[in-house]
């Protein structure tokens, strides 16, 4: 075989292993999301109890006019933050799971 014959088998073989890696991973991509959402919900709350002005339970919503913007702005923030944090470790977590069990990288 030529170079560029192995070449052009070796392409199409990741190709396609990446595609079936891709499909493969949806499920369990988006069950490890809802896990993600569930445990990032549980850290916020934890973290809002701990940083909130006199350690309120539940952080304020845009429509509780008894809160102060400033107020609703931090906690919207300290929520995009954790929510982003969390979800970036179990994203990554579940791909390198799903590639030591299939020895695919679902995300290429």
């Amino acid at each position: 075989m030529s170079d560029a014959t192995i070449d052009h088998v070796s392409e199409h073989t990741e190709e396609h292993g990446g595609k079936a890696a891709k499909i493969l991973y949806r499920p369990f991509g988006l069950i490890s999301s809802i896990v993600g959402g569930l445990v990032a919900g549980q850290v916020f709350k934890q973290v809002y109890k701990r940083v909130s002005p006199g350690h309120r339970k539940d952080a304020p919503t845009p429509l509780q006019s008894e809160y102060p913007l400033r107020e609703i702005l931090i906690a919207a923030l300290i929520q995009g933050a954790v929510f982003s944090g969390v979800k970036a470790l179990i994203d990554r977590g579940g791909a390198r799971a799903f590639q030591r069990w299939t020895g695919e990288w679902p995300g290429d």
